[in-house]
């Protein structure tokens, strides 16, 4: 494309494309992305990067990739870990030296790379990514400790891994004394990287706890700050930047009293932007010959790096751990490449292509084969492997309530009680506050965000219910847990709005799912008879005490929610669903006041 605005439109276009169709497959947005720039690119040319930015495109690359790994650091709590941080920072140092070693000759002698080359590559693959590691995890559903080991390993890994494709590049390029130079430049950035980023974080943390900034200003100027910090560490030390603003954003997330959510938010609508956009820029660039001449060495440095080089790396890894072999065939098992390896092997490419080094045609194409590969082939078979090896979690059963209201917090608590696993999810932190003071398991933001995937464990939700006086969020809401959990998931209030307002009507689709509870039971109704003095109350039905019994007690001032069978299976009361309790069953229902 001559007219470079068409060209900057069209990536856009074709990467919200293919976040759609990744969103519909329920696949890594990688797959499509990579091949949406190589069709643009080499096969039809109508994408070309270098063209498109000139000199540009090494410092847009480098910039973004900050962006990306700072938005997947702030996501890092230390509670996470939960007892399991030796096995993380095992991964990611010793695990990650391992692969380096064992991958580096593998492709000297299978792919007649350059020892340089070869150890650059090793460097290279050593890191996973959180891009390609939580889309993967949301669908596999293991273990909360198997999905935390390995999404804190997917960000934590990916600064390191680049750290050590630096210091082998700095090797590479230096003409004299290389050691000794590698070894000074490997020191100075750990030093400098650390303490710009402790600093940063440390500064940004007092920033917003005491409110210096205006509200609409936050995340610009965390934004910029945080850019600052990178290029200012950077300037210092070479590539140190990377450290920087994976330090800021850990720093950040776990520093008291610091809301962080919001940044998250608009972190998050970047990233992805960033993300979608690199990989088409970057597949453009791939030269297809490249790919094809790589030869059936490809496929022993493939076999390597995904049968030998991840399950030793692993096993070693995990001395002490105490976790099973189960664990650690699934932890050697997922471990797909993403956006911070093809980043990293197109910064390096371009950088030793002006420098005139030999076989750097061979680094990019070989990243990008072990990215697809490892992607397609662990994105169709994980859940099998989790399957066979019994670390899938179950079919879930508990609730997500959507809405932090007075009636939402009776029903969360009563549920409790009954041993049903429940959850609240709402923006509004001061109704979010109320229900963490009543022991009820909270979420406090959009849980559409990609941040709730990450935090909230999703597996364990088979229900959302729709309890919140969000009239125009509800209906996105449901649209889009419909999609993640199931058709039928998904149950919403009544709205039965007087309103002819068009913002306060609701879709067709939203209204099939509404009519929870009965017809009369809206939001206000609900709030009214709590306001008034309701209770939830349960009751176990009985040869003695039949449903027929129960009616006839309460009669009008029973709101029927729910009935429990034995064994714990929840069914609520729709408008189209009216339960039939059996003896031993459980009845939960709203009870009014005289």
């Amino acid at each position: 494309m001559s007219d470079p605005i068409i060209s900057l439109v069209a990536v856009g276009l074709f990467s919200i494309a293919c976040q759609f169709l990744s969103y519909k497959i329920k696949l890594p947005a990688i797959l499509p992305l990579l091949i949406t720039g190589i069709v643009a690119g080499p096969i039809l040319g109508l994408l070309n990067a270098d063209l498109l930015f000139g000199d540009l495109l090494f410092p847009i690359v480098s910039l973004s990739v900050a962006i990306i790994l700072f938005e997947g650091s702030l996501t890092l709590k230390i509670q996470d870990l939960s007892g399991h941080g030796s096995m993380v920072r095992n991964l990611c140092t010793i695990g990650a030296i391992i692969t380096w070693l064992i991958a580096a000759p593998v492709a000297h002698f299978a792919l007649g790379m350059s020892w340089e080359m070869a150890f650059l590559f090793g460097a290279i693959v050593t890191v996973t990514g959180p891009t390609v590691i939580v889309p993967m995890l949301r669908t596999v559903r293991p273990s909360s400790k198997i999905s935390n080991i390995l999404r804190w390993e997917g960000i934590v890994i990916d600064p390191i891994g680049a750290l050590l494709a630096v210091l082998v590049f700095e090797f590479i390029v230096s003409t004299q004394n290389a050691l000794t130079h590698t070894f000074y430049a490997f020191a100075k950035t750990i030093v400098v990287g650390s303490v710009f980023g402790v600093l940063s974080g440390y500064f940004m943390g007092l920033v917003l706890r005491n409110n210096l900034v205006p509200h609409y200003l936050v995340n610009t100027a965390v934004l910029t700050l945080m850019l600052g910090a990178f290029e200012g560490s950077n300037l210092i030390a070479h590539e140190s930047g990377l450290l920087t603003v994976t330090i800021m954003g850990m720093w950040l997330a776990n520093m008291k009293r610091v809301e962080v959510e919001s940044i998250l938010e608009f972190k998050e609508t970047l990233s992805v932007l960033l993300i979608s956009g690199l990989f088409i820029l970057l597949a453009s660039r791939i030269e297809l010959d490249a790919i094809l001449n790589l030869g059936w060495g490809a496929s022993v440095v493939l076999l390597v790096i995904m049968f030998v080089a991840r399950p030793i790396s692993v096993l070693i890894s995990s001395t002490g751990s105490k976790l099973s072999w189960q664990e650690l065939a699934l932890l050697s098992w997922i471990a797909p490449r993403g956006i911070v390896a093809a980043a990293v092997s197109a910064l390096f490419a371009l950088k030793l292509e002006v420098l005139n080094y030999a076989q750097v045609e061979l680094l990019v194409p070989m990243v990008f084969l072990v990215i697809i590969v490892t992607v397609v082939i662990q994105s169709l078979t994980s859940v099998r492997v989790a399957t066979y090896l019994g670390l899938r979690a179950p079919a879930p059963y508990g609730f997500l309530i959507f809405g932090a209201c007075a009636f939402s917090r009776l029903l969360a608590k009563e549920l409790i009680k009954q041993k049903v696993i429940v959850s609240i999810a709402d923006t509004n932190w001061e109704a979010i506050s109320n229900a963490r003071m009543e022991g009820i398991p909270t979420y406090f933001g959009n849980p559409m965000s990609d941040h709730a995937s990450r935090h909230m464990d999703l597996s364990i939700f088979g229900k959302v219910l729709i309890l919140s006086p969000y009239k125009q969020l509800n209906p996105l809401i449901t649209h889009h847990f419909e999609h993640q959990i199931g058709k039928g998931s998904v149950l919403a209030l009544n709205s039965n709005d007087s309103s002819k307002l068009a913002s306060h009507q609701v879709s067709d689709s939203f209204s099939k799912n509404s009519g929870l509870f009965s017809e009369d039971s809206t939001y206000g109704k609900l709030a009214g008879y709590v306001a008034r003095g309701a209770i939830i109350k349960t009751t176990r039905m009985s040869d003695e005490f039949t449903f027929d019994s129960y009616e006839k007690e309460y009669g009008d001032r029973m709101v029927l929610l729910c009935a429990i069978e034995p064994n714990g299976r929840v069914h609520m009361y729709t408008l189209l669903n009216k339960v039939k309790v059996k003896s031993d069953w459980r009845l939960v229902s709203l009870i009014k006041s005289h």
